[in-house]
């Protein structure tokens, strides 16, 4: 009817799509063996070393994989095939979880060897992470991408939820190698569904990036980028005291609480029970909430739930400050999820994904060597208690770095192509690129505003050595400036260029009185050989005038 509001569309509506379909589900039985994983890696260790450090050093070894090679990894997943990437990924992850249950079951592991594998599996998951931040953004359309997010989330919260009290009924049944080998059998059900899925890579004029040159372009632009920065410190507050659950959780479970393997996975099921309401419940709440405010009030519930852990005498108690954990942790890691993918054009995704898998498991990592250690010279309470009031402490973080209200638009567009006489080779450069603006004194402010955001744009898309000069030959003029490594990467700004992006840039020309397009400069620094070339060419003409003479 007339005035009735318009529906929000399904948490479920990327599921309408085959493919996000297909491995959404290969991808839930993945993140049940490797909850189930995780039961038997936590139990085992407090099996073989009672001290609370050597089961935080299980989640810092995972977590320090991660931070260790996550950049280039994520830039790898930008140059090759994502497909074939994803593909070897899962087979890494695969013979990793098969030695671990094999070295369990005959009885020949031990805490550094336990420790070790842990990390070799990480560097699996660095390679993993960010292909799969990027192949659903490939998979679904822009409108569905939160929901595709929060879908991802709920998958690993649906496991949660269910496997670790599976796993522990495993464990108790056939011992912690049971669930490893359990773990190792889901990777092939990907790798099966990733071999079906066609994926047609587009189309690009600009030469092939280097791996090198695009992790540094991943660091550019996050460098560059007031919204991913934000999001950034965000994520490094937050974690740093939030991990103290997982990283604790086992020995709290065995050692404060007196439980078995069972309760101890009933315990991750709480908090996973917990996380899969938040995941129905924060699609209700898009456009009533910000992720800003979302991810300050998922912050604070979550240090309540770690301070009621904290003081619960028994696992009734436990229980419920559990589930509270899991309802908040949903929503503060969804809230930074979503914040880091819509702030990222796709051509930079798995780069600026990997920088954020960077900065999630340095502040994991931190964190859980941190609290082990606390736990290790106080107790378990007390770190709990520790990580609480560093979590809730971690929300004045806002003031200074709010997450962006906006989502900018990153839909391609097309952006003027350079006047030539000839087409330089791709890697000559450095590459000069200049503009003339003629502004009249009252838009000046304004202007020299608008430029401010461009320069941010300018340097993100690969420019270094951005200036704006006043001409003092010509009144009200100025000539912005800025360079460029080579041809190659000029072509690949054009390819980039968004619709934000180019309208910031028509912003600042729009105070300008008549600009124009044609009047932009493009010099390419000229190198040895080629003065030595048209050196020659000039004296080649030369001798031929004298024979004509």
């Amino acid at each position: 009817m007339p005035g009735d509001p318009t529906p929000r569309p399904s948490l479920w509506a990327p599921l309408t799509h085959p493919v996000f379909r297909a491995l959404w589900i290969a991808g839930l039985a993945s993140d049940f063996g490797a909850w189930m994983h995780e039961v038997g890696e936590g139990w085992l260790m407090t099996s073989l070393s009672p001290s609370p450090l050597s089961v935080a050093l299980l989640q810092a070894a995972d977590s320090l994989a991660i931070f260790a090679i996550a950049i280039p990894a994520g830039a790898l997943a930008d140059v090759v095939d994502r497909r074939r990437l994803a593909i070897l990924a899962q087979a890494w992850l695969f013979v990793a979880s098969a030695t671990i249950g094999g070295l369990a079951l005959a009885h020949r592991m031990t805490p550094a060897t336990l420790i070790g594998l842990t990390f070799v599996m990480g560097v699996g998951a660095a390679f993993d992470t960010p292909l799969w931040q990027t192949i659903v953004a490939e998979l679904v359309p822009r409108k569905d991408l939160s929901r595709a997010v929060t879908l991802g989330g709920l998958s690993v919260n649906l496991a949660r939820a269910f496997a670790p009290a599976i796993g522990g009924l495993l464990i108790a049944a056939a011992g912690p190698p049971a669930v490893f080998l359990v773990n190792a059998a889901t990777f092939p059900v990907v790798i099966v569904v990733l071999l079906r899925w066609k994926r047609v890579r587009p189309a690009s004029l600009a030469p092939t990036e280097r791996w090198l040159g695009a992790m540094q372009s991943g660091l550019r632009y996050t460098r560059n980028s007031p919204e991913l920065v934000a999001a950034f410190v965000r994520t490094g507050a937050t974690l740093f005291g939030g991990i103290c659950l997982l990283a604790l959780l086992p020995s709290f479970a065995r050692g404060t609480l007196g439980l078995g393997s069972l309760g101890f996975g009933g315990l991750l099921g709480c908090m996973g029970a917990g996380a899969v309401v938040a995941a129905t419940v924060l699609p209700q709440l898009e456009g009533k909430l910000s992720a800003d405010a979302a991810l300050s009030l998922g912050t604070v519930v979550f240090g309540a739930a770690l301070a009621a852990l904290a003081l619960a005498p028994h696992v009734a108690l436990a229980a419920p400050a559990m589930v509270a954990g899991g309802f908040a942790w949903m929503a503060l890691i969804s809230s930074l999820n979503v914040s880091v993918q819509v702030a990222t054009p796709s051509w930079a995704r798995a780069r600026v994904s990997s920088v954020y898998m960077v900065v999630f498991q340095g502040a994991l990592v931190a964190g859980a060597v941190t609290w082990g250690a606390v736990a290790s010279r106080t107790s378990v309470r007390i770190a709990l208690a520790c990580g609480a009031a560093a979590t809730v402490a971690s929300v004045a973080a806002r003031l200074r770095f709010p997450l962006a209200r906006d989502a900018p638009d990153f839909s391609p567009v097309a952006w003027p192509k350079p006047l030539l006489v000839c087409e330089p080779e791709v890697d000559a450069g450095p590459v000069l690129v200049t503009m003339t603006y003629r502004v009249p004194p009252a838009r000046f402010t304004a202007f020299a505003d608008a430029m401010r955001d461009l320069e941010h744009i300018r340097r993100r898309e690969g420019a270094f050595d951005w200036r704006l000069y006043r001409d003092t030959a010509v009144a009200d003029t100025y000539v912005e400036v800025y360079s460029i490594d080579s041809w190659a990467e000029h072509l690949r700004q054009h390819e980039r260029v968004t619709v934000d992006e180019r309208d910031a840039e028509k912003a600042a020309q729009a105070l300008a009185e008549g600009f124009d397009e044609s009047a932009v400069r493009h010099l390419v620094a000229v190198g040895d050989d080629e003065g030595e070339e048209e050196a020659a060419d000039v004296d080649g003409d030369t001798a031929k005038d004298e024979e004509t003479k």
